[in-house]
């Protein structure tokens, strides 16, 4: 494994890098909101919130790419060995010339962003809003935070030319699942999806998709195709640099230009 560089000082709390506050009343009115119908003028106005939150996504994450989406827990610590495999895999990516993208988090997503920043590559992070406040992580060029999953979920894919599955729990699960609905039913196309961590993995691939799915024929065979799984990081950067890149003919560049007249 890549012998890894001392940790860098921590970054101080500026407006450059904020430290993200809980928000109660969103929390609040998120609950209201999922819980049934509410007045009218309730659900225009978070409405017209969800748009102008979808607006600021766009703005802010609009130059970031080619990137890279890293999913996985939030609970690793760094001396942890799957956050230091993460460490790895984003040094990878950032010298294949990708912008690792993650969740904004601690632990695996803390590790992916961190390993970005140790060979001078891009880094950003879709945050969100929590009641015990999720602080994003110091090893971040552009974050964002969002207010509602489902928008912050939107932004991670968008960007995104692979998704890498580290190991994670409920909120690991469901990227990947709604990702691979996304590719499955053609909403977009099929790039990449790795899972790195074969043992981790081997009961949701052997006991989940193939022994129940696969064998009650609610997927297809070439549904597992969709999968790739690995616990090498130099096999996981080199699959999705193919599939990617080669297989479906994109490239790195040309970098988009800002525009004056929409204040970029």
């Amino acid at each position: 494994m890549t012998t890894l560089p001392t940790d860098p000082a921590e970054k101080p709390v500026t407006e450059n890098n904020p430290k993200t506050p809980a928000d109660p009343q969103h929390h609040k009115e998120e609950i209201k909101f999922l819980s049934g119908p509410q007045t009218r003028g309730f659900e225009l106005r978070l409405a017209i919130d969800i748009f102008l939150e979808f607006i600021r996504g766009f703005r802010k994450l609009h130059f970031v790419g080619p990137c890279v989406t890293v999913f996985g827990s939030a609970r690793f610590k760094e001396d942890h060995p799957y956050y230091m495999l993460t460490r790895e895999v984003g040094q990878k990516l950032a010298r294949e010339g990708f912008t690792v993208m993650t969740g904004a988090g601690p632990g695996i997503m803390e590790a992916a962003n961190r390993g970005a920043k140790d060979v001078g590559g891009r880094s950003v992070g879709a945050n969100i809003y929590l009641p015990h406040e999720q602080k994003e992580n110091d090893y971040l060029d552009t974050v964002v935070t969002f207010k509602h999953f489902f928008i912050r979920k939107t932004m991670l894919i968008k960007y995104s030319y692979a998704f890498i599955a580290m190991p994670g729990g409920f909120g690991t699960f469901d990227e990947i699942f709604e990702t691979l609905t996304l590719i499955q039913t053609g909403k977009i196309n099929d790039f990449p999806m790795v899972l790195i961590g074969v043992d981790f993995w081997r009961p949701l691939m052997e006991g989940v998709i193939r022994d129940r799915l696969l064998k009650e024929a609610t997927i297809s065979p070439k549904d597992i195709d969709l999968l790739f799984v690995t616990d090498s990081p130099d096999e996981a950067v080199a699959y999705i640099k193919h599939m990617a890149l080669e297989r479906f003919g994109l490239t790195y560049g040309p970098v988009m230009k800002k525009s004056w007249w929409l204040w970029e």
